[in-house]
């Protein structure tokens, strides 16, 4: 993926660069090949990652069922899964109208 973001069919596909114990719950600006993600949680046991899914849900409109963590559950780093969003926030939808997102390519 050479974006922070790509659609996999109805699948949108983020690349996140985490902040814990932030100081609130933020959707940020986009580092390299990352989106970053603040959240108030403490990185203790995955709690800051269950916490960011809870808050993602909200704002794409999804339940937290709807976002799978492929990767990086107790680290920074990390690649969400989210189907079928209801909403974009917008430095996403802003990535989308410039065709920075691509689709992900068959193999």
């Amino acid at each position: 993926m050479n974006s922070f973001c790509a659609w996999d069919g109805e699948t949108l596909v983020l690349n996140i660069l985490g902040q814990p114990s932030a100081k609130q719950d933020a959707i940020g600006k986009v580092k390299g090949n990352q989106l970053k993600i603040s959240v108030t949680a403490a990185p203790v046991g995955g709690r800051a990652t269950d916490h960011m899914v809870r808050f993602l849900a909200k704002e794409f409109g999804v339940t937290s069922k709807d976002i799978e963590v492929v990767f990086g559950r107790f680290n920074v780093n990390k690649q969400l899964r989210i189907k079928s969003p209801k909403n974009l926030p917008s430095v996403i939808s802003k990535h989308l109208s410039q065709e920075a997102c691509s689709t992900i390519p068959k193999i």
